[in-house]
């Protein structure tokens, strides 16, 4: 009876350990390639932009005598073509539309190379659909232009019909045109010209920064990669074109594993959404708002083993969650102290967004929410 006794105290020593062992190991990091992780410095999009008129409407334009802008537009368009408007014209222009547009400029783009563009009323035209774009400028923040757009406007799900009646699916006074721009200047960019290329890691992490020159090291050889700071890598390229694209292109596949992220929960104000990036506990804490009261205890629980089996005493944190809500909504959690498992709670009795949001800035101003709290 004693072996018998012996033998089952060791099994569950050996099993409590086992659990502990596993939920104190994080989750590994998944390997990323270097191109979802980090940029090259210098290769971006540039912003264009471009006024210009959209004539052919069905009757939806702009209204001239709220919107004088579309007038002089018309007004000067015409002077450039030959055709002066006698002074003291009212020129009705139920057919035209004042618009913006607006598109990127890729990295790398050439002349003669097509664009994607956005046209957007910018006075009370009551559509855009079936209208014609003008040839219109596109220029880059220096005033400089770097494209001109022309083509027929198309606005998606213009009066489609949803579950049988007649409601309005999309904007009418937003279109798009495919192709409907022409690059007609290309953006210098300066890629490894001095024999080095610069790298921006898209989240500041020293962490990251130091794993990923030891990937490159390790795939390149020694000094190829050095960190600058905890966002931008310096690494050595080839002098030739071709070599320097062939390196880019084995330097984005490289996979990195990057370290743990820190612990984060989103809240937005308006719905209640709450989101957490990982697993976010809490620490001992008690909070009242109004009607609803939350209390996190944690308290030390022992396991001792059985005499003469050789084992030590454990030592446990037991956490116990209580929510109360007037009156007389009573919640236990017994064995948590995830967040997460709070937020389900309230608002399974009710809780709002306002409550839930103050709750959790208390928790965070109080130490016990160890996590970056961000509203949106």
């Amino acid at each position: 009876m004693k072996l018998s006794r012996l033998l089952i105290a060791k099994s569950l020593l050996t099993l409590t350990c086992a659990a502990t062992l596993a939920l104190s190991v994080q989750p590994a990091q998944a390997a990323q390639r270097l191109l979802d992780m980090a940029s090259v410095q210098g290769v971006r999009e540039n912003q264009l932009i471009g006024y210009g008129l959209v004539v052919g409407l069905d009757g939806s334009g702009d209204q001239t005598t709220q919107t004088p802008f579309t007038v002089q537009s018309v007004v000067s368009m015409l002077k450039q073509m030959g055709i002066n408007m006698p002074a003291g014209t009212n020129m009705q222009l139920k057919n035209v539309a004042a618009v913006m547009v607006t598109t990127s400029l890729p990295a790398f783009a050439q002349p003669g190379q097509t664009l994607d563009i956005t046209v957007s009323s910018m006075g009370n035209a009551k559509s855009l659909r079936g209208g014609t774009l003008l040839m219109t400028p596109l220029k880059g923040a220096d005033g400089q232009i770097y494209g001109m757009a022309q083509g027929n406007v198309v606005v998606g799900g213009a009066g489609a019909a949803a579950n049988g009646s007649k409601a309005q699916i999309n904007h009418l006074g937003v279109g798009r045109i495919s192709a409907g721009a022409t690059v007609e200047r290309a953006v210098p960019t300066m890629l490894g010209q001095d024999g080095s290329i610069f790298l921006e890691l898209k989240e500041s992490s020293f962490s990251n920064a130091s794993r990923v020159v030891e990937a490159v090291n390790a795939r390149f050889g020694p000094g190829t990669a050095s960190a600058q700071d905890g966002r931008v890598i310096r690494v050595q390229a080839p002098q030739a074109n071709d070599s320097r694209v062939a390196f880019l292109g084995a330097l984005e596949s490289i996979n990195v594993t990057p370290a743990q992220v820190p612990a984060k929960v989103i809240m937005n104000a308006r719905t209640g959404s709450v989101v957490m990036n990982q697993a976010v506990t809490l620490d001992t804490c008690a909070v009242s708002h109004g009607n609803l009261s939350v209390v996190i205890n944690t308290q030390p629980v022992i396991s001792q083993p059985a005499p003469f089996s050789g084992g030590q005493t454990v030592v446990a944190q037991q956490s116990q969650i209580e929510i109360n809500k007037d009156p007389g909504k009573v919640i236990l959690l017994k064995n948590s102290a995830s967040l997460a498992d709070v937020v389900k709670a309230l608002n399974s009795i009710g809780a709002t967004p306002q409550d839930l949001l103050a709750i959790l800035q208390a928790m965070k101003a109080s130490g016990s929410l160890r996590a970056e709290l961000e509203i949106i």
